[in-house]
């Protein structure tokens, strides 16, 4: 009887999550550009920001967070893949200020993620980059600058690995 008990209480709690979670994600539909065809991939995910999220038919994975500030543009095309703990601002303070004086400077920019890229568990996309077309961005990355379309890019910072050899999508 005790195991039942766990058992319905649990089915309970995860029933909640999702429909908690539910809620939000229809709330950032509401308040955002998102393509209903778009997939929120787990819980904890967060939009935030007065700025603009567009998104196509893509998803993203739990505990991602996208921040879009006032008078900038968070941009995912279709079929992107955007993992786990994924981390996308369009403001950061700049790493060069002298931090002892007051407010530092900040860095702002749109973000740009075009059509079919995938971007690994745990990555961390600056202010001011665009991902081209087709391309990866492996996991644990910290991308500071443009990554051109159809190159597989990864670490911290994220630098060129190789260009993609584009395999046949018919594997047998």
């Amino acid at each position: 009887m005790k195991l039942y008990i766990l058992n319905l209480l649990s089915s309970f709690l995860l029933l909640f999550r999702r429909v908690g979670w539910g809620i939000t994600y229809a709330v950032y539909r509401n308040k955002y550009a998102i393509d209903r065809r778009f997939r929120f991939n787990g819980a904890f995910i967060q939009f935030y920001g007065n700025g603009r999220i567009e998104a196509g038919d893509s998803y993203i994975g739990e505990l991602s967070t996208i921040q879009a500030v006032a008078g900038a543009v968070v941009k995912i095309g279709d079929g992107c893949r955007i993992s786990h703990n994924v981390r996308i601002y369009t403001q950061s303070a700049d790493a060069d200020a002298d931090f002892s004086q007051g407010n530092p400077p900040e860095r702002r920019g749109n973000v740009v993620i075009c059509n079919y890229c995938w971007i690994g568990a745990n990555v961390f996309i600056n202010p001011g980059v665009t991902i081209g077309a087709n391309s990866v961005v492996g996991a644990n990355s910290v991308v500071t600058k443009d990554v051109p379309a159809g190159e597989i890019w990864g670490g911290v910072p994220a630098k060129l690995i190789r260009k993609k050899t584009m395999a046949s999508a018919s594997v047998a």
